[in-house]
């Protein structure tokens, strides 16, 4: 799914077009954001793409949501 990711007062944040959605990034699984996983505050975990470290944000990713059994 195409994903939004861009950086706010508050933090890193995703949108989600299609679902019109907007939430905060609270975890991140590798501190350089890219190529690990993202839990957003509503419970969705994403899985990012592998980018350089110093990719310039916002940015639309696509990105793949992964359920509680992964």
């Amino acid at each position: 799914m195409k994903v939004m990711i861009r950086r706010t007062d508050a933090g890193l944040s995703a949108y989600v077009p299609k679902k019109d959605l907007e939430e905060p990034i609270i975890k991140l699984e590798n501190e350089d954001l890219w190529g690990g996983v993202v839990t957003l505050r509503n419970g969705w975990r994403l899985l990012l793409p592998d980018l350089p470290r110093h990719t310039r944000l916002p940015i639309t990713v696509e990105a793949r949501k992964l359920s509680d059994e992964d």
